[in-house]
């Protein structure tokens, strides 16, 4: 009786926390307060859960992923104000044209994540461009949305080797594996998750002209307005040299794979194992150093390229740097969150129902992520909880099976992106809010490209890798 009491406040702690994020309330003030709820259904202590189990965990992941979220949204701001996003962005379309409206915002918004800037960014860059484009071309509206959350939340995200990621960064402290891991793997999954989402908004744009819906043309002036001035800073793009706005990108992903195949690896770290700093290997931080330098190389690039167009460069990198605060403490928020939820007895029910299903610790590692990225509504936090709840205990069960760890970091990461783009994913409502349409509107199509489509990807990933191993 009592782990059923203790589960159901499991259940509905987790079930305020999605409902009031849905409804706009900060996860930073959500997570510890579900927490307590959970836990006071346990009995546990609530002010020794607070300071000793959700904040030791919440600091942590702040401690070990705070430079990425800092350069990556230095990077991302530099790219907004310099004007290299939309002149990369506004140079894809001109050379696809209208006719191909929705395949050019996908790939203007993919190339913009994989070299790194920020999913927000994105969306507040390539709105007003996909706004006009679909106007141009009188394609509904309501398609806006999954246009950019195809090429924005899915194959960038989580299937490509090389991402800079987040969600692709965690798992490698945890495996011991680079940003590159099961390549192969990868990129059948970002294939399938980039064609069949393209495959799906295509057959949605015939289906809503046969039943006559066109362009939405009857969007708000705000709106309106938002469109016609950033048509104008379009225009201004445009003398912006395409080659040169796609460098920072370039360098980011080539310095990326460089460091941390051929540099590092060459590099003597036995000063690792001393107890200052962390008795660690290389195998623990190869990854995250290589994204750093990778992220500082192309901030420099930035910064030396628009030495004459970014006039107060201390002012900028500043924002940026601000701007990382929320997303890290939202994440890492839910991570506490986590770490509460996973320290309690009841959760033992919930893993043991998730290695009942069976197929070893693969399947199991990729339901454990993908269940709890849909609950928190946060690829990050979600794979950061499952991580540290059962991925070392998993990584041992793989070793012994001979499992490639690298398999196992690129089945977490593609588990990550599926579930995670539920209704009261913050990314969604964001983009939704942008777009000015609403749930009802336009989640349908997202969910297709954003979720059903990445977990069949995730199932093509397993199936292959569990035959075939990592490739």
């Amino acid at each position: 009786m009592a782990d059923v009491i203790a589960l159901s406040g499991i259940i509905l702690a987790l079930s305020g926390l999605i409902w009031l994020a849905y409804r706009g309330y900060s996860v930073i003030i959500l997570a510890p307060i579900m927490a307590a709820l959970a836990a006071s259904f346990s009995a546990a202590p609530l002010f020794a859960t607070y300071t000793q189990v959700f904040m030791p965990s919440a600091g942590g992941f702040i401690v070990t992923y705070f430079p990425l979220f800092l350069l990556g949204a230095i990077f991302g701001r530099l790219m907004d104000e310099t004007g290299m996003a939309r002149a990369i962005a506004d140079g894809i379309v001109r050379a696809m044209g209208t006719a191909r409206a929705i395949p050019a915002v996908v790939l203007a918004c993919a190339l913009l994540t994989y070299g790194g800037v920020s999913l927000f960014v994105v969306v507040f860059a390539m709105y007003p461009i996909a706004a006009a484009l679909f106007r141009a071309a009188d394609i509904p509206k309501r398609l806006m949305p999954a246009a950019i959350a195809l090429g924005a939340f899915t194959f960038t995200m989580t299937a490509l080797p090389g991402t800079p990621a987040i969600q692709n960064a965690i798992p490698m402290p945890v495996f011991g594996t680079t940003p590159f891991a099961a390549p192969g793997l990868g990129i059948l999954a970002a294939a399938i998750m980039g064609f069949g989402g393209l495959a799906w908004l295509f057959l949605r744009e015939r289906q809503l002209a046969h039943l006559g819906y066109g362009s939405s043309v009857e969007a708000d002036q705000t709106v309106t307005m938002m469109v016609d001035v950033d048509q104008a800073a379009l225009t201004d793009t445009r003398h912006r040299s395409f080659f040169l706005a796609c460098m920072p990108i370039v360098v980011v992903i080539t310095l990326n794979y460089i460091f941390s195949v051929q540099i590092l690896p060459q590099i003597d770290t036995g000063y690792l194992a001393q107890e200052l700093y962390g008795q660690s290997t290389l195998d623990d931080v190869r990854g995250i150093w290589a994204i750093i330098a990778a992220l500082i190389a192309g901030i420099t690039f930035l910064l030396i390229a628009n030495i004459k167009t970014v006039e107060y460069p201390g002012q900028t990198v500043g924002k940026g740097a601000e701007a990382s605060l929320l997303p890290i403490f939202n994440t890492a928020s839910l991570v506490g969150f986590g770490a509460v939820v996973a320290a309690l007895p009841a959760f033992a029910l919930v893993q043991n129902a998730v290695e009942s299903v069976g197929g070893g610790p693969v399947i199991s590692l990729a339901l454990s992520t993908s269940v709890l990225a849909g609950l928190t509504g946060s690829a990050s936090g979600g794979m950061s909880i499952a991580l540290d709840a059962v991925g070392p205990t998993y990584l041992a069960q793989a070793a012994a099976l001979g499992i490639s760890p690298e398999l196992l970091h690129r089945v977490t990461t593609i588990a990550t992106g599926g579930l995670d783009a539920l209704p009261h994913n913050g990314a969604v409502v964001t983009l939704l809010s942008i777009c000015g349409l609403s749930h009802r509107e336009s989640y349908g199509d997202i969910f297709v490209v954003a979720v059903l489509i990445p977990i069949i990807a995730l199932i093509a990933v397993l199936a292959l890798g569990l035959t075939f191993g990592s490739f």
